[in-house]
C-alpha cells in the first residue's frame, strides 16, 4: 500500500537527559542553544524546509509547558520595549517563531509505555492517520547544510513499496563501535537488513551509521507496542524498523548534509563549535 506523502513530523525530546544534569533539571535538552536558537528549533526548521505542515513534539511533563511557551507564548512587553528603544529588528526572530511556523502540537509521552526511544513515537499514534506516512526526528540529532526530511520524502516518492526509509551517514572506521551500524540486504537497491548496535570495529557490517531521521508508515505501530520490547526491556525504534523489513523493503538514504549528535555535553560542544564557525560569521 502506498500511503500519503508525509505532511506531519514527530520530534522527540521525552527523556530526562541525565548526562546533562543539573541543567536538564530545569529545561529540556533540546532547548539548549546553538547560537541564539534552541536545538529543537533547528529540527523544526528542517521540517519546514521539506514542506511539513504539522509537527508533534513529544516531551516530558516538565518539558511540555516550556515548549508550548516557546512556540506559542506571546511576549508583548519585549516587543514594546524593543520598539521603544528603536531596536524592533531584534524581535523579528521571535515573530517568525510565533507566526510563520507550521502547526505545532506539544504532547507528553504516554506514561503507560515502557522506557525506550520508540515510546515517544508510539505516544504520537493518535495524531497519525491510517493512510499517511510520517517522519520522525530525534531532536538531539542535528543536520547542517541540508534537510534530511526532504531527502526522506523524495525517496518515498521514488519507492512505492517502501515500508520505511532511514537516513545514514558514512563514518570513519575508528568510530564505528560507538554507533548503530547498518547492514544492507542489497547494496544495489540500498535496502536494510538490520542495524548492529555498537559492533566491534572489525565486525562492523558497513561504515553507514544510522541516526534519528526516519520516514515511517503506520504499519510500524504494530511493532511499536509494549509487547515488543527488546534489550533491557526497552521499546526500541530500530527493532520496529527491523521488524518492518519482514513485510517489505526498508530503504537507506545517505544524508546530503552533515549530521552531528548533541546527545552528550562533549558532542554538544563540538556541534556548537561547528555551528559558530559555519553560521555565525
Amino acid at each position: 500500500m502506498k500511503y500519503q506523502l508525509p505532511k506531519k513530523a514527530v520530534i522527540t525530546d521525552a527523556g530526562f537527559a541525565s548526562r546533562y544534569l543539573p541543567i536538564t533539571k530545569t529545561i529540556p535538552k533540546a532547548m539548549l542553544p546553538l547560537g541564539a536558537k534552541p536545538i529543537m528549533q533547528l529540527a523544526v526548521e528542517e521540517c519546514i524546509a521539506a514542506g511539513i505542515e504539522e509537527i508533534i513534539i513529544v516531551a516530558t511533563p516538565k518539558g511540555r509547558p516550556i515548549y508550548e511557551n516557546y512556540f506559542h507564548g506571546e511576549v508583548p512587553e519585549i516587543e514594546a520595549l524593543l520598539e521603544k528603544q528603536g531596536k524592533s529588528e531584534r524581535f523579528a526572530p521571535v515573530r517568525e517563531v510565533l507566526e510563520d511556523f507550521p502547526k505545532i502540537t506539544v504532547i507528553e509521552q504516554d506514561p503507560s509505555l515502557p522506557y525506550g526511544n520508540g515510546s515517544p513515537i508510539a505516544s504520537a499514534r493518535p495524531y497519525i492517520g491510517d493512510d499517511e506516512a510520517f517522519v520522525v526526528l530525534y531532536s538531539d540529532d542535528v543536520v547542517f547544510g541540508d534537510s534530511d526530511v526532504k531527502t526522506l520524502i523524495e525517496s518515498y516518492e521514488a519507492h512505492d513499496d517502501a515500508k520505511a526509509i532511514i537516513i545514514a551517514q558514512e563514518m570513519p572506521r575508528e568510530v564505528l563501535d560507538k554507533y548503530g551500524i547498518i547492514r544492507l540486504r542489497s547494496e544495489e537497491d540500498m535496502t536494510l537488513e538490520n542495524i548492529v548496535e555498537k559492533p566491534k570495529i572489525e565486525d562492523a557490517p558497513s561504515n553507514l551509521t544510522s541516526y534519528g531521521r526516519y520516514l515511517l508508515t503506520p504499519e510500524v505501530f504494530q511493532y511499536l507496542n509494549p509487547d515488543n520490547t527488546g534489550l533491557d526491556g526497552e521499546l526500541w525504534t530500530v527493532d520496529a524498523i527491523t521488524d518492518l523489513t519482514k513485510d517489505g523493503p526498508v530503504y537507506v538514504e545517505k544524508t546530503k548534509g552533515t549530521w552531528m549528535t548533541t546527545g552528550d555535553p562533549k558532542n554538544y560542544a563540538k556541534a556548537c563549535e561547528y555551528y559558530n564557525e559555519e553560521y555565525l560569521k
